[in-house]
């Protein structure tokens, strides 16, 4: 699974290697606030969610969601260039954070708490949810990148 989901992640640089700012951010159809850099965004959140804040139990801030506005991962995904910038650096230390995470794991981590009401999940359960959602929204990245330029497939 973790071969998956870094052959997931590539696909993303794939689909986003080569845009504009302006491109990035540029919304599906009104009213979604569907965009190349808010699914970035959206996607570091995620991986911090599952790996970091769950696996590992860190205490921190979710990314992208202050103040639990989760709206703002896509509404302030901006055609800025440092808003770019701090996107994809986001995401791509959240990954390699995330296989820390994961290449730190021992047997006894195999089942944790995660969430508020103390169901019990496990590590597979963790991966199935990152890899379903990278590829849902890998999805919604191949419509998005057709739409700007015609590129497809891959």
């Amino acid at each position: 699974m973790r071969r998956w989901l870094g052959d997931l992640r590539a696909s993303v640089e794939r689909k986003a290697e080569g845009l504009s700012a302006d491109q990035l951010a540029a919304r599906a159809v009104p009213p979604s606030g569907l965009s190349v850099l808010g699914l970035v965004r959206h996607l570091a959140q995620m991986e911090h969610y599952w790996f970091v804040l769950t696996l590992s139990r860190a205490d921190e801030p979710q990314l992208f969601v202050p103040d639990g506005d989760w709206d703002a991962q896509f509404r302030d995904a901006v055609a800025d260039d440092a808003v770019v910038a701090e996107a994809f650096e986001t995401w791509r230390s959240q990954c390699a954070r995330s296989d820390g995470v994961l290449d730190g794991l021992d047997a006894s981590d195999l089942e944790f708490v995660w969430d508020p009401d103390d169901r019990t999940g496990s590590v597979r359960g963790a991966l199935t949810q990152v890899v379903y959602e990278y590829a849902r929204h890998l999805g919604h990245l191949d419509l998005l990148r057709e739409a700007i330029d015609g590129r497809t497939g891959e």
